[in-house]
Protein backbone atom coordinates (compact mmCIF):
# COMPACT_ATOMS: atom_id res chain seq x y z
CA UNK A 1 0.00 0.00 0.00
CA UNK A 2 1.21 3.41 -1.13
CA UNK A 3 1.88 5.70 1.98
CA UNK A 4 -0.86 8.50 0.82
CA UNK A 5 -3.10 5.51 1.14
CA UNK A 6 -2.22 4.76 4.74
CA UNK A 7 -2.27 8.31 5.26
CA UNK A 8 -5.43 8.91 4.38
CA UNK A 9 -6.76 5.86 5.91
CA UNK A 10 -4.89 6.46 8.98
CA UNK A 11 -6.68 10.12 9.00
CA UNK A 12 -10.14 8.76 8.51
CA UNK A 13 -9.80 6.56 11.45
CA UNK A 14 -8.96 9.03 13.53
CA UNK A 15 -11.85 10.73 12.50
CA UNK A 16 -14.07 7.66 12.85
CA UNK A 17 -12.96 7.37 16.26
CA UNK A 18 -13.26 11.17 16.98
CA UNK A 19 -16.79 10.84 15.66
CA UNK A 20 -17.31 7.92 18.25
CA UNK A 21 -16.36 9.58 20.98
CA UNK A 22 -18.40 12.53 20.41
CA UNK A 23 -21.42 11.14 19.55
CA UNK A 24 -21.64 7.35 21.13
CA UNK A 25 -19.26 7.64 24.20
CA UNK A 26 -19.19 11.62 25.48
CA UNK A 27 -19.39 10.55 29.20
CA UNK A 28 -19.74 14.80 30.24
CA UNK A 29 -22.10 15.13 27.24
CA UNK A 30 -20.72 17.76 25.09
CA UNK A 31 -20.98 16.08 21.83
CA UNK A 32 -24.09 18.44 20.74
CA UNK A 33 -21.78 21.79 21.83
CA UNK A 34 -20.01 23.08 18.20
CA UNK A 35 -18.02 24.58 20.70
CA UNK A 36 -16.94 22.00 22.38
CA UNK A 37 -15.84 19.16 19.25
CA UNK A 38 -12.26 19.25 20.38
CA UNK A 39 -13.03 18.15 23.46
CA UNK A 40 -11.93 14.09 23.55
CA UNK A 41 -9.01 14.82 20.77
CA UNK A 42 -6.32 14.19 23.04
CA UNK A 43 -7.94 10.52 23.72
CA UNK A 44 -8.03 9.87 19.47
CA UNK A 45 -3.94 9.04 19.28
CA UNK A 46 -3.86 6.73 21.79
CA UNK A 47 -6.88 5.32 20.80
CA UNK A 48 -6.02 4.64 17.24
CA UNK A 49 -2.62 3.60 18.13
CA UNK A 50 -4.20 0.50 20.75
CA UNK A 51 -6.46 -0.21 17.79
CA UNK A 52 -3.58 -0.70 14.99
CA UNK A 53 -1.77 -2.26 17.15
CA UNK A 54 -3.81 -4.71 18.10
CA UNK A 55 -3.84 -4.26 21.38
CA UNK A 56 -5.80 -6.36 23.48
CA UNK A 57 -10.14 -5.51 24.81
CA UNK A 58 -8.22 -4.61 28.10
CA UNK A 59 -6.00 -2.11 27.22
CA UNK A 60 -8.68 -0.24 25.38
CA UNK A 61 -10.78 -0.49 28.32
CA UNK A 62 -8.60 0.31 30.85
CA UNK A 63 -7.28 3.61 28.78
CA UNK A 64 -11.14 5.05 28.63
CA UNK A 65 -11.90 3.93 32.04
CA UNK A 66 -9.43 5.63 33.52
CA UNK A 67 -10.42 8.95 31.80
CA UNK A 68 -13.79 8.17 32.85
CA UNK A 69 -13.06 7.31 36.77
CA UNK A 70 -9.48 9.25 37.51
CA UNK A 71 -9.19 11.75 34.28
CA UNK A 72 -13.32 12.96 34.41
CA UNK A 73 -13.57 11.62 37.99
CA UNK A 74 -16.94 9.87 36.83
CA UNK A 75 -18.51 7.16 38.54
CA UNK A 76 -18.42 5.14 34.86
CA UNK A 77 -20.78 2.68 33.10
CA UNK A 78 -18.65 -0.03 33.03
CA UNK A 79 -21.00 -2.16 30.89
CA UNK A 80 -21.44 1.18 28.63
CA UNK A 81 -17.47 0.95 27.85
CA UNK A 82 -17.07 -2.25 27.56
CA UNK A 83 -20.05 -2.24 24.34
CA UNK A 84 -18.19 0.74 23.89
CA UNK A 85 -14.43 -0.84 23.33
CA UNK A 86 -16.25 -2.90 21.20
CA UNK A 87 -17.58 -0.76 18.88
CA UNK A 88 -14.42 0.95 18.68
CA UNK A 89 -12.78 -2.17 17.56
CA UNK A 90 -15.46 -2.41 14.44
CA UNK A 91 -14.31 0.79 13.30
CA UNK A 92 -10.62 -0.95 12.48
CA UNK A 93 -12.52 -3.68 11.42
CA UNK A 94 -14.67 -1.92 8.68
CA UNK A 95 -11.09 -0.06 7.52
CA UNK A 96 -9.90 -3.93 7.01
CA UNK A 97 -6.75 -3.64 9.54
Amino acid sequence: MDPKTVWKEGRLIREAIRRALLDEWDPIGIGEYAEAQSEYDTYVPVIYRILISRGSRSELFDYLWSIETEHMELVGDRQATEKFVERLRDIIEQAGR
